[in-house]
């Protein structure tokens, strides 16, 4: 393969890379998430700003950035070096607005489309004070030698949060960084924290070291010398301006800025030299490309695994709930209080309930007459089981949407969801019309059921002396048969009356008939229960659907950075 085929594939393969970290969604606020997508972010624009021009134009003017802290005198160096003012020096801060950038006639081309910081917008003229600080005012001098570009950045440390974070974006677009700071302020953390992530990325600094007592000047410049060493900057080369007054022009003494002036030019006309920094800072770009890649995968990563676990937790919230209706129609709670009453107001308890053990022909005798007799309606006690009944489902979903939200707080992602969202915390406001309707249809299934199979069966006789509703009503009945839960006096009552509803229909029926309808009845009703939890559910389904990641992107991000290590 030659070098042009192989350059070619590191280039697509750096495009691909490029393309597949920015499809990275971090939407879900986790812990960390910020720190994650400001790397996204930082990924993102060095590969635009700076890896892929680069690779595609390896002769291109070499850029060297100007950065440092606020106050440390960027701008003044820049104008001095220049020989003019080319951008505005001041006390106030931010003095800086839009970016200059100073290069030589000759190598406009190189600076003024979107071969490198494609994100901002190119302004030419005057320096002036209502520059976009999302623009690079182009400013060409002679004074500058071709084959460089010098540009000057907004303070690392500005007020304005878009001032520091275009510093960083700048800075990691240079081949050369020109680091200023102070006697004063050297030492300062902020800076150190991004030379040490030159350091590791292996880009090219040189530092200015303004302001320097003469007398201090030795003592101070060893003490930088040896926190270089420390942050693997011991290459780095180190220039010392004394402090000084400005002239009348604003600028330093061209005493104190010659060696630097002299070491710009000699790079910029030395190919072989200017080669070294660019490649040097280009392969530090390029290694560090899977570690951040790697790191973005993580935290998208992390991102499907959040909404995997708040999507368990919703999913378990109302399982439980489905779980605790099925319990609630086992437990006998639904025998008690109205359903009871209506019960014994149907058929009595005392004398009645004392003769189920006499024998259930008489006693289905004695009951039909009852009923013929006295013409009395089950409404009423098909009214009590449907209130019931509904009141058991609605409870169990009240309770499900709170303790979804609970879980939701308590899990990474969801508390913001939550916020976003508040009325996950309670049931659809609609919820209770829609119980009643179901659990209303569900009794109307129920007297479908004892209707057909009053028809398979040569009980019409039996079966028209009690009616449909009052043999739906006992089915119903036997569908809340358990006694499990009930104390004392009810479960005789409600036991009985389970009993009494079950001969009834085993009379008529057959006993394996009765199971048979009751066994589909229940299983109707938790049918069209789980169906209502299932659109409560949705709710929170929905939410999650439209939080918007790209699981396939986490994926391929890995084989796309192991593609650019490959081909490095």
């Amino acid at each position: 393969m030659t070098d042009t085929d192989s350059g070619g594939a590191l280039l697509r393969a750096v495009e691909q890379l490029r393309g597949t970290a920015e499809r990275v969604k971090l939407t879900l606020d986790l812990p960390g998430v910020e720190e994650a997508r400001t790397a996204q972010g930082e990924l993102v624009h060095q590969l635009d700003d700076y890896v892929l021009p680069r690779l595609r134009s390896l002769d291109a003017p070499l850029l060297c950035v100007v950065g440092g802290s606020t106050g440390a005198g960027k701008s003044t160096l820049v104008n001095s070096l220049v020989g003019e003012t080319v951008s505005r020096a001041g006390v106030l801060r931010p003095t800086t607005r839009a970016s200059v950038l100073v290069h030589h006639p000759d190598d406009k081309q190189w600076f003024e489309g979107d071969r490198i910081l494609p994100g901002l917008s190119r302004v030419t003229g005057s320096v002036a004070d209502d520059d976009d600080p999302g623009s690079v005012r182009l400013t060409p001098s002679t004074m500058l030698p071709a084959g460089l570009g010098l540009l000057d950045a907004p303070d690392i440390d500005s007020v304005v949060t878009s001032n520091r974070d275009l510093a960083r974006q700048l800075l990691a677009a240079a081949d050369l960084w020109l680091f200023v700071t102070t006697a004063a302020r050297y030492a300062d953390a902020v800076p150190w924290t991004l030379l040490r992530e030159a350091a590791e990325r292996g880009t090219s600094v040189a530092i200015v070291l303004d302001r320097v007592p003469p007398e201090a000047m030795e003592d101070i410049r060893i003490h930088l010398a040896q926190m270089l060493r420390e942050q693997g900057l011991s290459k780095s080369p180190i220039f010392t301006i004394a402090e000084s007054a400005l002239g009348e022009d604003g600028m330093l003494p061209s005493r104190d800025t010659e060696r630097l002036r002299g070491w710009l030019h000699t790079l910029a006309g030395d190919a072989k030299a200017r080669s070294v920094v660019i490649r040097r800072t280009l392969e530090g770009a390029l290694g560090s490309l899977a570690a951040r890649s790697e790191q973005l995968a993580q935290a998208g990563q992390a991102q499907t695994e959040a909404r995997d676990a708040l999507r368990r937790a919703a999913r378990t919230a109302y399982s439980e709930a489905t779980q605790g209706v099925e319990d609630g129609m086992e437990d006998g709670s639904l025998l008690r209080g109205e359903v009871l009453a209506r019960w014994q107001e149907l058929v009595g308890t005392g004398e009645f309930l004392r003769q189920v053990e006499a024998g259930i022909s008489r006693l289905r005798d004695r009951l039909t007459a009852f009923f013929t007799g006295k013409a009395v309606s089950t409404e009423h006690l098909g009214e009590a089981l449907q209130s019931g009944a509904a009141a058991l489902v609605t409870s169990h979903a009240q309770v499900a949407a709170g303790a979804a939200t609970r879980r939701w707080k308590g899990t990474d992602g969801g508390p913001d969801l939550i916020q976003k969202h508040p009325e996950l915390a309670k049931a659809s406001p609609d919820f209770d019309s829609r119980v009643e309707r179901t659990i209303r249809d569900w009794q109307g299934e129920v007297l479908t059921m004892v209707r057909d199979e009053a028809g398979q069966k040569r009980t019409t006789a039996r079966y028209l002396a009690f009616g449909v509703n009052a043999l739906a009503v006992m089915l119903m009945l036997i569908v809340f048969t358990s006694t499990a839960g009930l104390t004392g006096a009810e479960v005789g009552i409600a036991g009985g009356s389970a009993v009494l509803a079950q001969r009834l229909l085993e009379a008529i029926f057959g006993d394996q008939a009765v199971r048979e309808l009751a066994a589909r009845a229940r299983k109707a009703l938790l049918a069209k229960v789980a169906e209502l939890y299932d659109e409560e559910l949705g709710r929170y389904e929905t939410v999650l659907d439209d939080v918007e990641l790209a699981p396939q992107a986490v994926k391929d991000l890995s084989g796309a950075a192991q593609q650019v290590e490959e081909n490095r």
